[in-house]
């Protein structure tokens, strides 16, 4: 793939020498994919460590870079492989519950994990992100299998499009969509259990019902 888009012209002139390139890219991808990594690992202080260790990763790794795919698909890509060596090298810890009140970057205590992180990536109009609806929806969230919550979190806040989801998490487009459709019928049921009087649509949306 040419470098077409602004974030692979951006990753190409930090190669470069261009400092302001990499925190151009910082600014704009942090938010989202902390939120990916928060709703992966469900644990603030590990989450941060683990958004760290990425960027310092996508540094260490600039020289090796190459436009072949999308630069989300590559961040998000070295994002999900270190979520993964993290939740290993913690499993015998019990991670905080999604839903249990932690204090916020901003030192708040009583917030919950995720609430009030911007959610640059996805569109603002995405039920998913409503404000009435965010602490039913992360209780309903943390309880789908890691594989669904993964497609749904890169789908819904980060925007990220199936095709290179698949890429990302290494297996079948199709494959993403199966995992998306049955993370809807999941959170479609749970949130019901939850008195939720809506649905959620098949791009994720959230509607009267």
């Amino acid at each position: 793939m040419a470098p077409e888009t602004s974030d692979e012209r951006l990753m190409l002139a930090f190669q470069a020498g261009d400092a302001r390139a990499f925190e151009t890219l910082m600014r704009k991808h942090r938010a989202p994919v902390f939120n990916f990594i928060l709703r992966f690992v469900g644990h603030r202080a590990r989450a941060e460590d683990v958004l760290q260790e990425t960027w310092l990763k996508v540094v260490r790794s600039a020289r090796e870079y190459e436009p072949k795919a999308r630069f989300t698909t590559w961040l998000y890509t070295i994002a999900r492989n270190l979520c993964v060596d993290s939740t290993r090298k913690e499993s015998y810890r019990q991670t905080t519950s999604l839903e249990a009140p932690v204090a916020g970057a901003d030192g708040d205590e009583g917030r919950p994990l995720g609430e009030g992180l911007p959610d640059s990536g996805a569109s603002p109009e995405r039920g998913a992100h409503n404000a009435r609806l965010r602490p039913l929806l992360e209780r309903a969230l943390a309880g789908l299998p890691e594989e669904q919550r993964e497609v749904f979190v890169l789908r819904e806040y980060s925007g990220i499009p199936f095709k290179e989801i698949a890429e990302v998490t290494g297996v079948s487009e199709n494959t993403v969509k199966s995992r998306m459709r049955y993370a809807l019928e999941g959170l479609r049921r749970r949130l019901g259990e939850l008195g939720v009087d809506g649905d959620l649509s098949e791009d994720g949306r959230t509607v009267a019902g």
